[in-house]
Formats: C-alpha cells, sequence, structure tokens
C-alpha cells in the first residue's frame, strides 16, 4: 500500500471519529425535540434532517459549495471572521460530512426516546426530578442501544462518503483526500492493485458493521 493510500486511510479516520462525535451532540437535542414535541414543525423539520437520505449527494455538496464559499452567505461570515472559505479544507469537509450523515444519527437516538416512553420519565417527575436530572438519569440511560447504533452508523456512512466530499474537498493529498475518492483516484490511473486493497478494506469493514447492527439486534432477540 502506498503513501498516499495510508495517508487517506488516517484523513478519513481523522475526519469520521470527529464528526461523529459532533453528530452525537448535535444529534441528540434533535432527537430529544422530534421524540416529544406535537408542534406542526415536528414533520418538516423531520424531513429536512432526512433529506440525505433522498438526495443525491452532489445535489447536497452543490448547495453546500454555494452557501459556503467565497459569495455564499456562510462563506461570507468565515472570510469576515478571518477563517476564509471552508470548501477545500478539512473544516469544510467536517461540516459537509455532519450534514450528509445527520439523519443517520438523528432517527436511530429519535426511535430510541420514543421506546422509552412517557411512564419512565413520569415516575421521574413524580419523584420530583427536574426535566434536566430525567434526562440525564432515565433517558439517556434507557436509550443508549439507540445512541450505540447511531454511532456505528454515522462513523461508518461518514467512512462511505464520496459524492458530497468530492464536491466540498476536491482532492487533495493529505488535506482533503480521503479514502473513497483515494479508490477513484487508483482506478482513473488504472492502478486496479492499489484500488482492490482498498476497495477490498471497505467490503470488510462494512460487513463487520453491518454484522455488528444485526448481531446486536439478534441478541437482543434472544435476550427477551
Amino acid at each position: 500500500m502506498d503513501t498516499s493510500s495510508l495517508a487517506a486511510i488516517r484523513l478519513t479516520l481523522e475526519l469520521a471519529s470527529l464528526v461523529t462525535a459532533l453528530l452525537l451532540l448535535v444529534g441528540t437535542p434533535i432527537a430529544w425535540w422530534l421524540s416529544r414535541t406535537r408542534s406542526r414543525w415536528k414533520g418538516p423539520v423531520g424531513a429536512v434532517v432526512a433529506l440525505p437520505l433522498v438526495l443525491p449527494p452532489t445535489v447536497l455538496g452543490f448547495y453546500l459549495l454555494l452557501f459556503m464559499g467565497p459569495h455564499g452567505p456562510v462563506g461570507k461570515i468565515t472570510s469576515s471572521l478571518g477563517w476564509g472559505a471552508l470548501p477545500f479544507s478539512f473544516t469544510g469537509l467536517v461540516v459537509a460530512s455532519v450534514f450528509y450523515s445527520l439523519p443517520f444519527v438523528v432517527q436511530p437516538i429519535q426511535n430510541a426516546f420514543e421506546a422509552v416512553g412517557e411512564r419512565p420519565l413520569e415516575v421521574a417527575a413524580s419523584l420530583r426530578a427536574s426535566p434536566w436530572d430525567a434526562f440525564f438519569s432515565v433517558a439517556l440511560p434507557l436509550a443508549r442501544p439507540g445512541f450505540v447504533t447511531a454511532a456505528i452508523l454515522g462513523f461508518a456512512h461518514t467512512i462511505g462518503e464520496f459524492g458530497v466530499v468530492l464536491m466540498i474537498g476536491g482532492n487533495i493529498p493529505g488535506k482533503t483526500q480521503v479514502l473513497s475518492v483515494q479508490i477513484y483516484n487508483h482506478v482513473e490511473a488504472m492502478e486496479y492493485g492499489q484500488a482492490h486493497i482498498l476497495a477490498a478494506g471497505m467490503v470488510v469493514f462494512s460487513f463487520l458493521v453491518l454484522l455488528a447492527l444485526y448481531g446486536r439486534r439478534q441478541y437482543k432477540g434472544w435476550s427477551r
């Protein structure tokens, strides 16, 4: 395996780890609100969160590129703060990946919160627990399986990204050249041996992720 491939693997793991942590922080309050609210905005907000599931990655990447570019609203703010434009940078990849993998984290956590139900929270309230205490001491522990699933899916989905990262990050070695883009580079250069190594690794990784998820569900079914 060549040096550029090793660098792409390292960068991809760094990106997936950071994005997963951010998604858990951002996705938890969104999932909690969606699981509890009766607002008329629940449907539109849920649809916006789920958009990456149906949108082509290039469409999402195109609009993020416009928004974060030097002439976009986000790009103007970051430029005025001295941060420069986000596209074609690692930070831009992080932002784009958070948007693209958001439903893969929000939906499992939302389902877990909904499965908790009202009863445990009502019992906590009857014991004079504040809403914050009930959330951290009751809801979060009971929803832990959803968080595990969300973290696995968010991490795996970020590793497998291609269209969005290529639109936002381009193909800059050591900076935005992630694993999926590196596979594309090897294929384009007709370096099929190198492409096989990376692609086979992705197949094995994806299989192990799915095996872990389905194995957990089967174990839970047996334990009931």
